[in-house]
């Protein structure tokens, strides 16, 4: 049921994306107040975890009845983000020639190199393509079409094993695993990985939430065991994050724990039943792909217009933190607009289509 737990975590996820993104616009770094600004990394492995969780607990059924073949599955998903994402980043593309034309520069130009666009239009550019411009995050979406491909698979993977506490320590040892491939390959942790190397941060946090999935099938914890899972994973998250991830010896010491305590949350939310859900909580989660999606294209207007105007124009502190602060209304707004009238729009034509071909 929706407007529950996760959905409010996929809210706040998405808001804290949005944060760690304007932060660099803001009139001091906002990280200097506390570590946890500069840890948006953690909100995007929160919601490639939950996106494996989500499609397990709606899709797994289907797939192991056979109801949904693996073309069919993956054309569905991808039809639910590419979409959205080629819009957004033609809108991107109008706006950066149309800045062009006026004799300016787009906010950072370096970010919006031509040569880039095509391999992000096809949402490869996680597959190994230097790419780190343009829309930024849609990066996550190109290493999750990998997975949505590889679901299926996975699912009826997870769906043999018969002892439900195995599966998160299955997930757990797999992006270990993935871990130690990233500093021995690429000598960065997993979280620290290019972004043309997507996938491999990507995939094991993935199978994570399909093990997390099916673990819940199994009616694993109980009830009692869950809010215990939930508050434990809270207040383990809340208690790392005044660390300093750098100044530890390895920064795996910070990341251990803290993808510990977002599977605990996941997990522990998850089993529990939505005896009250909200409207507002399902309305802001169905938002949360909207504001991921567009809120650079709306930082690029927003903060182009701001650092001009101060450029140009004496203004004090306390007026940019009010101008920085208002950038936040403006890209929910602006997610609103979006999803009301140009993606769900969209999906209401495509996903009909797609049943019927199928």
């Amino acid at each position: 049921m929706r407007g529950g737990a996760l959905d409010f975590l996929r809210f706040l996820a998405s808001l804290l994306i949005v944060l760690y993104h304007y932060g660099a616009e803001s009139p001091m770094r906002i990280e200097r107040f506390a570590q946890v600004f500069s840890r948006g990394f953690l909100a995007t492995d929160f919601f490639l975890m939950l996106s494996g969780y989500v499609l397990g607990r709606a899709y797994g059924g289907s797939v192991l009845r056979g109801h949904i073949s693996t073309p069919r599955f993956w054309a569905r998903r991808a039809a639910r983000v590419w979409p959205g994402h080629l819009v957004v980043l033609a809108m991107l593309a109008v706006l950066v020639l149309a800045l062009n034309s006026f004799g300016t520069d787009a906010h950072k130009p370096s970010r919006f190199a031509w040569d880039q666009l095509p391999t992000q239009a096809l949402l490869i550019h996680a597959w190994g393509f230097p790419s780190d411009g343009w829309n930024l995050p849609s990066w996550s979406l190109s290493a999750l079409i990998v997975c949505y491909a590889l679901f299926p698979t996975f699912w009826r993977g997870v769906s043999k094993i018969r002892h439900a506490w195995l599966l998160p320590l299955i997930g757990l040892a797999i992006l270990t695993a993935f871990e130690v491939l990233a500093e021995v390959v690429f000598k960065h942790a997993l979280a620290d990985l290019q972004f043309q190397y997507g996938v491999i941060r990507a995939l094991p946090l993935f199978i994570l939430g399909v093990c997390l999935a099916r673990t819940v099938d199994l009616r694993w914890p109980s009830e009692r065991a869950a809010k215990g899972l939930l508050w434990g994973g809270v207040v383990l998250l809340v208690v790392t994050q005044p660390l300093d991830r750098y100044a530890l010896p390895d920064e795996w010491m910070f990341d251990a724990p803290s993808l510990l305590a977002i599977a605990m949350i996941v997990l522990g939310a998850g089993r529990l039943p939505v005896k009250r859900p909200r409207a507002w909580i399902e309305e802001g989660a169905k938002l949360s792909f909207a504001l991921f999606i567009t809120h650079i294209f709306v930082g690029v207007i927003y903060w182009s217009a701001v650092h001009k105007l101060i450029d140009t124009v004496p203004i004090g502190i306390g007026w940019q933190w009010l101008m920085w602060l208002a950038g936040f209304p403006l890209a929910y707004g602006a997610a609103w607009l979006f999803h009301t009238y140009v993606d769900q729009p969209l999906q209401d034509r495509i996903q009909p289509l797609l049943r019927k071909s199928s």
